[in-house]
């Protein structure tokens, strides 16, 4: 082959490479900002007792192992977290406006290293709460600020494990003291556009929540406690109805709780199960799944389960 030959070769060989090469840029590119541009899903996490996922609690590995990889759930790493807690309520949906939140532990009993945790995430942006203001607004949802509160553990607990770098920024929501489903159905409802911004919204709470139960089976109660076939029925409910309903369906059998199986028996009081209402809404027409289940144990080996779950 003539050096000429052999010269004009490799040029079109090498400018064929690059052109290839540019061409997985530019695919790599696209499909990323496809990715950043996807909705971002909405997830109900049970956070557990206190600060006991992040202490070794071999009654919460299970748990504590989940969180852990549950940030996947996302598909990506979102731009800010919007956190409803079961741990704070107000009268009407409160946000947290401090641009360093203090820690709030609102928990006793403990060992004192659970009074040193720290979660130093930044707060949320101006600029996201008055975005969030403005969708509650626009949906008739009075709205306050609070620029004083700090993460309380239903907040910093399950964001210690599924974001350590504590990097994102954190908006913490109130739930509201009537506790309405309804109410709360609507508030995720209004909430829904945050998630085509790259924010997370997160309910967190737990899909049982007796303790004197949940202490009595502990102490010794079998598979025919009566806490515990309340929360197997209720769990099996709750994963029906979150998983195999979607839209009006999924919100007018939520609204209903009360009348499932279990359900005033897992939650007397029910501020731990209304975030999952907040998740749910701002989900509508997306289909669920459950995810990170766990179960608390008693000698007798019964088992008394909780879930969490993803929408979208």
């Amino acid at each position: 082959m003539h050096w000429i030959t052999k010269i004009l070769l490799a040029t079109i060989l090498c400018a064929q490479a690059i052109r290839t090469e540019i061409g997985s840029h530019a695919l790599l590119d696209t499909c990323t900002a496809a990715d950043m541009n996807a909705r971002l899903p909405t997830i109900f996490v049970t956070h557990g007792g206190g600060p006991l996922p992040l202490l070794g609690d071999p009654q919460h590995a299970k748990l504590t192992k989940f969180l852990k990889g549950s940030s996947s759930l996302a598909g990506r790493k979102p731009a800010a977290l919007l956190m409803v807690t079961a741990h704070w309520e107000e009268s009407v949906p409160t946000i947290g406006t401090s641009p360093a939140p203090p820690m709030l532990y609102d928990y006793g009993g403990f060992p004192p290293e659970s009074y040193q945790l720290k979660y130093p995430a930044p707060g949320p942006s101006h600029e996201l709460a008055q975005r969030v203001k403005g969708l509650l607004t626009k949906a008739g949802i009075p709205c306050r600020e609070n620029s004083k509160r700090g993460f309380d553990h239903g907040t910093f607990v399950p964001l210690m494990l599924m974001y350590p770098d504590a990097d994102i920024p954190v908006l913490q929501m109130s739930v509201m003291e009537s506790l309405d489903p309804q109410a709360h159905y609507q508030l995720g409802r209004a909430l829904a556009p945050l998630r085509d911004e790259d924010v997370l919204i997160i309910g967190s709470g737990s899909s049982f929540h007796n303790l004197p139960a949940m202490f009595a089976m502990m102490r010794g109660g079998g598979a025919t406690h009566p806490g515990v076939v309340a929360a197997k029925a209720f769990d099996e409910w709750l994963i029906s109805t979150c998983t195999k309903n979607t839209g009006a369906a999924r919100e007018k059998l939520l609204n209903g709780w009360k009348e499932a199986p279990g359900g005033l028996q897992s939650q007397p009081r029910e501020e731990h199960l209304i975030p999952l209402m907040v998740a749910a809404g701002a989900a509508d027409q997306d289909p669920g799944r459950v995810v990170g289940q766990f179960e608390f144990k008693s000698d007798a080996g019964a088992e008394l389960p909780m879930s969490s779950f993803v929408f979208g």
